[in-house]
């Protein structure tokens, strides 16, 4: 994946919302991810799919429910930076354009 398809997949806010739920929670199933994004689980299942396709996150079963966390640090960082960006401009007045 080149690094424009990974702020892509990122770009969308709702796969964005399920990035930084993992980032805080570390692994989440299906049915937590589509409670916290307030969705479906189908709709929830679409975007976390979306975001192994494009190397962002794994998945593991235990069952028939189904466990999805971010793939390695590097993922969990750009997204947890990102938010500490957007908090720190928020609290110096700028906004984001």
């Amino acid at each position: 994946m080149d690094t424009a398809q990974l702020f892509k997949a990122l770009a969308d806010p709702t796969r964005l919302k399920i990035a930084y739920a993992l980032v805080q929670e570390d692994e989440l199933c299906v049915c937590d991810v589509a409670n916290i994004i307030n969705s479906s689980l189908a709709t929830a299942s679409h975007h976390l799919r979306l975001l192994r396709y494009m190397g962002l996150a794994k998945y593991r079963k235990e069952g028939k429910l189904v466990f999805y966390s971010l793939d390695d640090d590097h993922v969990k960082q750009l997204v947890q930076l990102a938010f500490d960006h957007s908090k720190e401009l928020t609290t110096n007045g700028t906004s984001a354009r």
